[in-house]
């Protein structure tokens, strides 16, 4: 059996509301004959009379009426798939799941998500914490649309947009010897005690390799398990550790914690902070989720004396 035509249905659903052939047609922008062809050719393709024909206006039948009502549904879901994919192309609507690390997403997205929901109230943000081995993975399988993470992150088959980088601070208990200076040098890490997260964590490849570098000593029985141990160890006295200025401007009070972090000289030690997204997936929708979020990271990080710097 031959299906409707969406045109078909467009006409019945405009014969219904003029109630008159002449008016619908105009409605439509086409003759009156080619309306009523139209109509007669549902008519007999569907098998029943859909409209009763005779003077003043018109009538639909009891079939009509009943084919009506799906017909309008009809048109109006297919008029929604074209806004939807005009919206998608121009905007952020629809859902989106993102996913980030546990060492950026908590700090960051708030600040996100509070532009996005004032700036694209059609848009569904699922905002999923994985464990950073299990990202790339998830994206490329497609459980995850989008995410957040600390770079290099990427592959034939993802695109990669750096967003900002980030200093990493040096965290040490208030008395620390340290505490007294301004700032730090790399030179200052030589034969001191260094936390780090384990070896799923992007930064802990990296702290390593400062601590190999300029003669610290990475803790490897002592590795955290997050930022929030990291920093507790450290107030024990356990050691000093690398903290993320998103992290530390938003956990570490000055006033009350027993820990304060110093930044390096010239901030030359730094992570950088992505978005990577499947190389087939639209861009355009990402793109413009980089802009908030870059827009919600200078102005949550544009005070203090590391500079971020934005890509």
């Amino acid at each position: 059996m031959n299906l409707p035509s969406l045109r078909q249905l467009r006409y019945l659903v405009a014969l219904s509301e003029a109630r008159h052939f002449r008016k619908a047609a105009e409605a439509m922008g086409i003759s009156q004959p080619s309306l009523s062809l139209q109509i007669s050719n549902l008519e007999a393709l569907l098998g029943v009379l859909l409209v009763e024909r005779g003077r003043g206006p018109v009538t639909l039948t009891p079939e009509g009426r009943e084919v009506l009502s799906r017909a309008a549904r009809a048109v109006d879901e297919v008029q929604g798939i074209i806004d939807l994919t005009a919206a998608l192309k121009t905007g952020l609507t629809g859902t989106i799941r993102l996913g980030t690390t546990p060492t950026i997403g908590p700090y960051l997205m708030p600040f996100v998500v509070e532009r996005l929901h004032a700036g694209y109230p059609d848009l569904r943000l699922y905002i999923r914490e994985v464990a950073p081995k299990d990202l790339r993975g998830e994206l490329l399988a497609g459980s995850l649309d989008v995410i957040l993470t600390q770079l290099p992150e990427g592959g034939a088959d993802l695109t990669t947009k750096r967003l900002f980088r980030e200093p990493l601070l040096l965290a040490m208990p208030d008395d620390h010897p340290l505490a007294a200076c301004r700032e730090v040098t790399e030179a200052d890490l030589a034969d001191l005690i260094v936390l780090s997260l384990g070896p799923d964590y992007a930064m802990q490849a990296q702290i390593a390799a400062l601590c190999d570098q300029h003669g610290a000593v990475i803790a490897r029985d002592y590795e955290g398990t997050s930022l929030d141990a990291l920093r507790q160890m450290v107030g024990m006295g356990m050691g000093v550790a690398f903290l993320p200025r998103l992290y530390a401007r938003s956990e570490i009070d000055s006033r009350s914690s027993n820990v304060v972090v110093r930044p390096f000289r010239r901030s030359t030690i730094m992570r950088s902070v992505g978005l990577v997204w499947r190389s087939a997936s639209s861009a355009v929708m990402f793109e413009r989720l980089s802009d908030v979020i870059l827009d919600a990271a200078r102005e949550h990080l544009r005070t203090g004396t590391s500079p971020v710097i934005f890509d």
